[in-house]
């Protein structure tokens, strides 16, 4: 499961994730920012960043 929600909402919503028996991992994994607007960006193990383009073709879901 993916979830974007309000930054002030965070800590509530992963708390009551976590309360679910298969939801001890939940964890937040990135957060939204003015800097790059429109794009996703990931930020590399040694601390680089890259954008992760468009899939193309099918639209399997992917998180990485």
């Amino acid at each position: 499961l993916v979830a974007i929600v309000a930054a002030e909402a965070a800590d509530a919503i992963l708390t009551a994730m976590r309360a679910h028996p298969l939801g001890g991992q939940a964890a937040i994994i990135g957060h939204v920012t003015a800097q790059h607007p429109g794009v996703v960006v990931a930020r590399t193990g040694i601390g680089g960043t890259r954008v992760v383009d468009m899939q193309v073709g099918e639209q399997l879901p992917r998180i990485c």
